[in-house]
């Protein structure tokens, strides 16, 4: 496709030498003498306006963006505030049940 355009003028270029032949005989013709200009023509109407061009094609979607940076670690938090005491637990029976231990069978 480079060559393509530089390869059809040269072929012109030989097509168009190969047939030059000088003319056998040349013909004088006078030449009309130009007279004087005449008056200035009225100005031509306007022309009309062109349409609107076709709206262009859509642009490409944009390259998506580079990740943001890991942001900074928080603040330490405040200490909480110290519960209320648990309630006192219940006492166990005085003397009044017997535990029995059964040994295991040999």
């Amino acid at each position: 496709m480079n060559y393509s355009i530089a390869l059809a003028v040269a072929v012109m270029a030989l097509g168009l030498a190969a047939c030059d032949r000088p003319a056998a005989a040349t013909i004088v013709v006078p030449a009309a003498v130009p007279g004087p200009p005449g008056p200035q023509g009225m100005t031509g109407d306007q022309g009309n306006r062109g349409a609107a061009g076709a709206q262009g094609a859509s642009g490409d979607t944009g390259s998506k963006g580079d990740t943001g940076y890991t942001g900074a670690q928080g603040a330490t938090g405040d200490q909480g505030a110290t519960g209320r005491p648990g309630e006192k637990g219940k006492t166990g029976s005085s003397g009044s049940t017997t535990v029995v231990v059964v040994p295991p069978s040999p």
